[in-house]
């Protein structure tokens, strides 16, 4: 049996919450092959997923950039840091690295490899952005019940058009991102 782990992201496109990212050690023989893009699978199809990932994975760990991170450091920084702390969570292992997009961060190169369509394309990753894109929608849902209002329960942060109407009917909360073009429009304009 051979492994890789498989890295990837969910939530760099919101205007609120954080940026969640998991790391799987996967093994070759999992033998499920409804893996894809989690963006490409209903929630239920995902739902039903999860618990299968969690049998087969060998270990998960998540990581995450929050949103004063994010704010500081921007999107594409806080989100490197956020796998570098996920693969980190693993421990000690001795499998090769994949990474969803086309950048490996800072922490991981010379160990990792970034593939453009990866989540669609490897196991691993596929089952990093099951479990990354469940658990953060879940985190958002949670969010709902404390900032109500905003439908984070329906677009889990992202900038729909209802979401830009609440911020602007609700002003922003501590969980937007203030350095986001919305959000930072919506300050100024205050």
């Amino acid at each position: 049996m051979s492994v890789l782990v498989g890295v990837d992201e969910v939530g760099r496109g919101p205007l609120a919450g954080p940026v969640v990212t998991c790391a799987v050690l996967w093994p070759d023989d999992h033998g499920i092959v409804e893996l894809d893009d989690s963006k490409k699978l209903s929630p239920k199809k995902r739902e039903a997923l999860i618990p299968l990932i969690r049998d087969k994975a060998l270990e998960i760990s998540f990581g995450r950039a929050e949103v004063e991170e994010i704010d500081t450091l921007n999107i594409l920084h806080a989100t490197m840091l956020a796998m570098e702390r996920a693969v980190e969570g693993l421990g000690e292992f001795d499998a090769p690295i994949r990474i969803d997009g086309n950048r490996v961060p800072d922490g991981l190169k010379g160990r990792a490899q970034a593939v453009v369509g990866g989540d669609g394309l490897i196991a691993a990753i596929s089952a990093a952005s099951i479990l990354a894109k469940v658990a953060r929608d879940e985190e958002m849902a949670a969010l709902a019940e404390i900032y109500p209002g905003y439908g984070l329960e329906g677009h889990a942060g992202y900038p729909t058009k209802a979401h830009i109407e609440a911020l602007e009917l609700l002003g922003v909360s501590p969980i937007h991102r203030r350095s986001f073009g919305p959000v930072k429009r919506i300050l100024e304009n205050a």
